[in-house]
């Protein structure tokens, strides 16, 4: 049995997995900096603390004062949030054009029709005005459709176990691409907890410091729980963000991988339908 030709080169994939990486290693940095910015400039300007003083002993008139109070680790936790942002932008653009034109479920319910029909050609044009990762594998399914009815060498079940094979390997090149950078979405979840808790345990730490003085600093101590306070909000805040950002993708990805797999099957079934007489 003759071996099947080798597929085309998987650059554009690599660049496009390139590029993603290339996008974490900016957008991090990035990110922080500019929390950073926010944090001093923004945050720690004098009109969100009484009298202008920003200095340890001041007090924050608003919010943003309060905020600013919640000591080094709160631009680290905004980080978080910005990152988290960020990456959920990116993740819904790329998504988005994995997609295609128009709605994927519209999309495959026309594809049925036309194998249905046994219109292996508009089929094929359908996925070229589709585009995206869902059209590129199913028409990579329907170029081998018509490859393996022009082979005369293999049985039907044959053919139709290249047809599925040729479906899966395509699949495994489209898909690893819209699951890039949920991990550090997923990560985010984690971190993001730790360092609020860590924040939230060092303004306890400062807390307890000045009631055990002799005489209590109410100033301080109200400084220090709120402190540990600021640093748990935002620590929860970027959680419950990421989480929520991370089902909502990887619930649009299992719609991708439900709808290439429907249309797959739909494919390998007429094939084997339609020559299994022949």
């Amino acid at each position: 049995m003759a071996n099947a030709p080798t597929k085309p080169t998987t650059t554009p994939k690599k660049e496009s997995s390139s590029a993603s990486g290339i996008f974490a290693t900016l957008a991090i940095p990035i990110c922080i900096v500019i929390s950073i910015c926010i944090f001093m400039f923004i945050l720690g300007d004098p009109s969100h603390f009484k009298g202008g003083d920003t200095s340890s002993a001041g007090e924050p008139s608003d919010i943003f004062g309060t905020v600013h109070k919640g000591g080094v680790l709160v631009p680290l936790v905004m980080s978080y949030v910005l990152m988290v942002i960020v990456f959920s932008i990116e993740r819904f653009i790329v998504i988005g054009k994995a997609s295609g034109t128009s709605s994927v479920d519209s999309f495959v319910k026309r594809i049925q029709a036309f194998l249905n029909t046994g219109n292996i050609d508009a089929a094929t044009a359908e996925c070229d005005k589709q585009q995206g990762s869902v059209a590129n594998v199913i028409k990579a399914g329907l170029k081998k459709y018509k490859e393996m009815e022009a082979d005369a060498t293999l049985d039907v079940d044959q053919k139709t176990l290249a047809i599925q094979k040729d479906i899966e390997e395509a699949t495994a090149l489209e898909m690893p691409m819209l699951e890039q950078n949920l991990t550090i979405i997923a990560t985010l979840v984690s971190i993001g907890t730790l360092t609020g808790l860590l924040g939230t345990v060092v303004g306890m730490i400062k807390a307890f410091a000045e009631l055990s003085g002799a005489a209590t600093n109410t100033a301080a101590l109200s400084a220090a729980i709120s402190e540990a306070l600021v640093n748990t909000a935002m620590g929860i805040t970027t959680s419950a963000l990421s989480i929520v950002m991370y089902n909502v993708f990887t619930s649009k990805i299992d719609g991708l991988t439900y709808a290439i797999d429907e249309t797959g099957f739909s494919i390998v079934q007429t094939f084997a339908a339609s020559h299994k007489n022949k």
